[in-house]
C-alpha cells in the first residue's frame, strides 16, 4: 500500500486526487495537511511514501501587480514549497511531487502566432507567478538523490467540473452566445481525470524528473466553445474574419491572447510508457458540463 500525504487542504487538484484514489482503498492511504497555519511544521511526515505538494497561490492577475502581491507569490509558491520538500527529505519521504505549471514558459503567443514547447525550450516566465513556480523547481530539484525522488509536473490549463480559470468563462459564453469568432489557435489542456491518473502513475512507478502531461489531442478555443455548446444541445455558429479585431484588442487587454493565443506542448514531450488519458476531449467536455 502506498501512503500519500497531500500538502494543501481544500485545493481543487488535491481534493480531486484524494477522491480519485478512494477507488482503490486497498492500494492507497491518503492524508491531507492544511498549510495555511504554521502548525503544519509540527506534523510528522514519517511513514508516508509520497508527499504531493499542491499548496500555492493560483494566478488570477490580469495586469501589473503590487510588490506585496509579488512577495506573496514567492513566499507561498517558492519558499513554502522548498521548506516542505526539505522537511520531507529530512523525515525519510521517498518521493516529493510538485505541481508546477506551463506558466514557467511565459504567456501565450499573440493571436495569429504559434508557440510550441519542446524539450529544448528554456523556461522564460513573464510574471511573478510563473517565476515563483520556476524558483520553487530550482529549489527542490537539487534535493534529489538516490533516497529522495523529486517529480516536477508542468501541466497546461487544468479543467473539469468545479475548476476555475478560463474554462468556466468559456462555458458561460458557449451557453449564452449564438455566434463565436473562428480563430485558428492551438492549446494544450488537460482534463482533471487525465491529470489524476498521471499523478497516480508517478506514485506507483516511483518516478523522478520533470514531466509535461496533457490531453492526447490539442484544443482550439473556437472549437472548444462549439463542443461545450453541443454538449448542451446547442449549435454554435463560428464566424471567420475576426482575427484582425482580436489582434487590435490584444493591445488593450492581455486577456485576448490568453484566450485566443497559442500555447502548446509538443505531443512527443507528453508521451508516457502507460496511457493516462482516460477521456477524450469530447468525453471530458461532456463530463465537465454534467451531460455524461
Amino acid at each position: 500500500m502506498k501512503k500519500i500525504l497531500i500538502t494543501g487542504a481544500g485545493s481543487y487538484i488535491g481534493t480531486a486526487f484524494a477522491q480519485y484514489l478512494s477507488q482503490w482503498p486497498e492500494s492507497y492511504q491518503v492524508d491531507t495537511l492544511d498549510m495555511l497555519e504554521d502548525s503544519w511544521r509540527e506534523k510528522s511526515f514519517a511513514g508516508f511514501d509520497t508527499v504531493y505538494h499542491v499548496a500555492g497561490i493560483a494566478h488570477s492577475d490580469s495586469g501589473p501587480i503590487s510588490p506585496e502581491r509579488a512577495k506573496l507569490y514567492y513566499r507561498v509558491n517558492t519558499d513554502l514549497t522548498v521548506e516542505t520538500a526539505q522537511k520531507a527529505k529530512r523525515e525519510g519521504i521517498k518521493q516529493f511531487v510538485f505541481m508546477s505549471s506551463a506558466i514557467v514558459y511565459g504567456d501565450s503567443a499573440p493571436v495569429g502566432k504559434d508557440k510550441r514547447i519542446t524539450r529544448e525550450t528554456i523556461p522564460a516566465p513573464a510574471n511573478s507567478y510563473g517565476d515563483s513556480k520556476l524558483q520553487a523547481e530550482n529549489g527542490i530539484l537539487p534535493l534529489q538523490d538516490d533516497a529522495f525522488k523529486v517529480v516536477v509536473l508542468r501541466p497546461p490549463m487544468v479543467y473539469g467540473k468545479g475548476s476555475k480559470g478560463n474554462y468556466p468563462i468559456l462555458s458561460k459564453l458557449a451557453r449564452k452566445l449564438p455566434l463565436f469568432p473562428l480563430v485558428e489557435n492551438r492549446r494544450s489542456m488537460i482534463y482533471i481525470e487525465n491529470l489524476l491518473e498521471f499523478v497516480r502513475l508517478m506514485v506507483d512507478n516511483e518516478e523522478q524528473g520533470i514531466f509535461w502531461p496533457q490531453n492526447a489531442e490539442y484544443s482550439n478555443t473556437s472549437r472548444l466553445v462549439a463542443l461545450i455548446a453541443a454538449a448542451h444541445g446547442k449549435k454554435m455558429i463560428l464566424v471567420p474574419g475576426f482575427s484582425w479585431a482580436l489582434k487590435l484588442l490584444s493591445h488593450v487587454t492581455g486577456l485576448v491572447n490568453k484566450a485566443f493565443g497559442s500555447l502548446c506542448y509538443d505531443m512527443e514531450l507528453s508521451r508516457y510508457k502507460q496511457n493516462y488519458c482516460k477521456k477524450t476531449l469530447k468525453e471530458s467536455i461532456e463530463e465537465t458540463e454534467g451531460i455524461a
